[in-house]
């Protein structure tokens, strides 16, 4: 019998987010500071005879064929001519449109599980390289270290950043990233500023430049950030609809967690610099 074998697909938090111009084809610069955390979805893999790519378990209300798992599976396969094919399920925790880099994180472990499974000795250059046919933040993911990013974020330099406890609501909304970067009022000519400078910067100046907008947009997300306002310096990830707040100790933020979850779903998760995903795979 074909062994199984389970990867987790890590979240991230953008401490930092930047917009520093529209490009011509549509596209936003931006800098951004990626902290990875200790929560997130697993991704089971199966080994087949054949070169199907099935997916067990999927994503609700996500077609197949639509799937950065499946995606990313199907990528590799026909970059490699590999002849080979797998058997896949997530177990998914982290939201749709929460900003926490779900989908993105799990089409780098499909690539990096893939990649082992299928042994094909491809190295994280080549691999960012395809993930970033998939989206911008894949790349982050499958380097698996916490850091600045530039362009539209696949241009990264490994930072080491203070590892909180955070607490992460999600306000019970998905968040569309199109219908941000397409708002009017989106600020859009932040100057841009040295990583360096970012870093002596630190929390809680940290600050997104996409949640003026998204509170707008999304009134719950307004009334989430206002809440956990009340107990420490909070803000959006990404796009949204998480929001975040920092926390000295894990016993601090298991209180607070305690408290949020009456009104959402919360989670407590460590700040990392170096992805479990990596360990897992030993890399």
């Amino acid at each position: 019998m074909a062994k199984t074998f389970h990867l987790p697909s890590p979240a991230k938090l953008n401490r930092l987010l930047h917009i520093t111009r529209r490009r011509a084809d549509g596209y936003h610069e931006l800098q951004t500071l990626f902290q990875l955390v200790d929560t997130g979805d697993t991704i089971s893999f199966t080994p087949r005879d054949d070169r199907r790519i099935v997916l067990n378990e999927g994503i609700d209300d996500v077609a197949y064929e639509d799937n950065l798992v499946v995606r990313a599976a199907r990528l590799l396969q026909a970059t490699t001519e590999n002849s080979r094919g797998v058997n896949l399920s997530i177990e998914k925790r982290l939201p749709l449109g929460g900003g926490l880099g779900g989908g993105s994180s799990n089409a780098a472990t499909t690539l990096l599980g893939l990649n082992h499974l299928w042994q094909l000795n491809a190295g994280t250059d080549q691999l960012s390289a395809l993930g970033l046919q998939l989206g911008a933040d894949v790349p982050v993911f499958i380097k698996g270290h916490s850091a600045w990013a530039e362009g539209v974020g696949e241009k990264l330099t490994n930072v080491t950043l203070e590892t909180p406890w955070f607490v992460i609501l999600h306000p019970g909304v998905s968040v569309s990233t199109a219908a941000v970067f397409q708002d009017p009022e989106l600020t859009r000519n932040t100057p841009p500023i040295t990583m360096a400078r970012a870093l002596q910067g630190g929390a809680p100046t940290w600050r997104n430049d996409c949640e003026a907008v998204v509170k707008k947009r999304y009134p719950p997300v307004a009334a989430a950030l206002d809440w956990l306002n009340c107990f420490a310096p909070s803000q959006l990830t990404g796009t949204g609809a998480c929001v975040f707040a920092a926390f000295e100790t894990h016993e601090v933020a298991k209180q607070i967690a305690r408290d949020a979850s009456q009104h959402w779903p919360t989670w407590v998760a460590k700040g990392l610099n170096r992805s479990p995903l990596h360990d897992a795979l030993g890399g």
